[in-house]
């Protein structure tokens, strides 16, 4: 396949499929931790990477992509795609309903397609929008999350939300860095730094405290703060390190190693009892 037949047909989004992936994994081994059944987790998990991975062939085939069928050969390649990929995930969310005690995930996707639908209209309304479209993209994305936590559990408690939370902030936290690693490459002082990067910075302040605040209230999944605190070290340390050539594949990289540790960390922590 050529790349620009992948494109049309492959997410070319690297970053989401952590974004996605590793909630689902936390809230899985969390539910799962807690005393809850897997048997609705292989359905949950092809149902979402279907629906995913369609978005991409259906937005080349509409025209709401910027890499757009163009030839009839390439309207055929997203059609047949979108239709593979809609018969999984028809498939996919037919037997994960099967069970009469898991539907009330459907409520959690509505709200996760609700979220990509305000991501696709401020796109289109506002081009200085893209990092708000990515964090709302993001509160679809990490659902996943308290959705596996469900199906495993069959229920909807401060644990779902807590993983839900702990997923959208780290994913927030993980989006303003790598733009602001992007946007600042140039920058070589710390002062440069700190100008660059002062949005930042305030948000990294503002995570902690809330985080702080989240701990000592007592909620349920309040040890999740725990898991934060590499990517919360990561983002300050960079204000006082070396400047480096922007390697984005090796960013890349690192930001999803960081996304594993995070997952790894979040759901040992909410199983902790104390």
């Amino acid at each position: 396949m050529t790349e620009r037949r992948r494109a049309l047909v492959v997410p070319r989004e690297h970053g989401a499929w952590g974004i996605l992936l590793v909630p689902l994994a936390t809230g899985a081994a969390v539910g799962v931790g807690s005393g809850g059944n897997a048997s609705g987790l292989p359905p949950l998990c092809l149902a979402t990477l279907a629906l995913f991975w369609l978005r991409t062939p259906v937005e080349s085939w509409i025209g709401a992509s910027p890499i757009r069928a163009r030839s009839a050969e390439e309207f055929r390649l997203v059609r047949r795609a979108s239709a593979g990929l809609g018969a999984i995930a028809a498939g996919a969310v037919a037997w994960l309903l099967w069970d009469a005690s898991r539907r009330g995930v459907v409520w959690i996707g509505a709200a996760a397609g609700i979220a990509f639908l305000l991501q696709w209209a401020l796109k289109r309304a506002w081009r200085g929008a893209r990092a708000v479209a990515q964090m709302v993209g993001a509160a679809g994305l990490t659902s996943t999350g308290p959705a596996a936590y469900y199906v495993a559990t069959g229920q909807l408690d401060g644990v779902a939300a807590a993983v839900w939370a702990a997923n959208f902030l780290f994913a927030g936290n993980q989006i303003h860095f790598v733009q602001l690693r992007i946007h600042a490459a140039q920058a070589a002082s710390w002062a440069d730094r700190a100008a660059a990067g002062r949005w930042f910075l305030i948000g990294q302040v503002a995570l902690v405290i809330l985080l702080a605040a989240a701990y000592a209230s007592g909620a349920p999944g309040r040890n999740g703060v725990f898991a934060f605190v590499p990517a919360m070290v990561r983002g300050f340390a960079w204000f006082a390190g070396r400047r480096k050539a922007l390697d984005v594949h090796a960013l890349g990289k690192s930001e999803l190693a960081h996304a594993v540790v995070f997952g790894a960390l979040l759901a040992a922590s909410l199983a902790l009892r104390f």
